[in-house]
């Protein structure tokens, strides 16, 4: 492989996808803000992850988090530089990004992701692409060390754009199963006869099973958490035109109150928390 990447972002998904490549023998380099030093190939600085790597690979947080990153490493960034942006943002923040890093001459691919940290781990992430098309042949090498699937979308913005809706449709589904595994319990059900009864019907999703074994433990450790969904169901809800989106406004609403709550690290099944019985 001719290429080499740096991961800035050590989470739960940057530290898979950095071990992804590392064992892959492509990984540059490695950076978080909150040092990790045994991580392979660590760095000083995102400045030296960008020296080092012709790909650097953006898994942070926000678009503020983006934008700090982004900030720092322009000034190493040039031609025959690529920055792959795959933290979750929203369209505007896109075309903002776009702009400061083409600027230095280097160029920019949209990636925001689907699955989580096992899904990262076992290489089945699956990537939504925006951009330019041979941008995203270039570095699909790259990209399939880590993911399952990497799908073209089209715009950046449009890729981020689908990321939001993605998201949006997860919080709803659960939403509904948390209040639907409540109504249950309250009526004096089982959770045995519910997921037997539910796993049979329709409504039973890929998130279902999933999340499943989570609220019938009532396991609340993050696969993905409380403040990273309401941070993006807040991201849509920003997006022109969807300011009044029912579903996406109550489950909005109740992460922000779960997060008030003190579950913000925890797993986004902890909605049930607010519906005990």
């Amino acid at each position: 492989m001719s290429k080499t990447i740096g991961v800035i972002g050590l989470g739960l998904i940057g530290s898979a996808y950095a071990k992804n490549y590392a064992a892959a023998g492509v990984l540059a380099g490695t950076w978080n803000r909150t040092p990790q030093p045994s991580s392979p190939q660590w760095r000083d600085t995102p400045e030296a992850v960008a020296k080092a790597a012709d790909v650097v690979q953006i898994v942070v947080s926000d678009p503020a988090a983006v934008e700090s990153v982004l900030q720092r490493i322009a000034p190493v960034l040039g031609p025959g530089k690529i920055v792959v942006q795959s933290a979750t943002i929203d369209p505007a923040s896109s075309t903002k990004f776009s702009a400061l890093v083409t600027a230095r001459g280097a160029r920019y691919l949209e990636a925001p992701f689907t699955g989580g940290k096992a899904a990262a781990e076992a290489k089945k992430t699956v990537f939504y692409l925006g951009g330019d098309p041979a941008l995203m042949a270039e570095v699909d090498p790259l990209l399939a060390l880590t993911s399952e699937y990497r799908l073209p979308i089209g715009t950046i913005e449009q890729a981020t754009a689908v990321k939001l809706a993605m998201n949006v449709n997860l919080a709803v589904q659960l939403q509904g199963t948390c209040e639907a595994l409540t109504l249950a319990r309250k009526a004096g059900i089982s959770d045995e006869i519910f997921f037997n009864v539910f796993s049979k019907n329709s409504g039973y999703s890929l998130l279902s099973k999933m999340k499943e074994p989570k609220l019938r433990a009532g396991d609340f450790s993050p696969q993905f958490s409380v403040k990273h969904m309401l941070k993006d169901m807040r991201l849509a809800s920003a997006m022109n035109g969807c300011e009044d989106f029912p579903a996406l406004d109550t489950v909005r609403e109740q992460l922000a109150r779960a997060e008030r709550a003190g579950y913000g690290d925890e797993d986004y099944v902890a909605l049930i928390k607010l519906m005990a019985v």
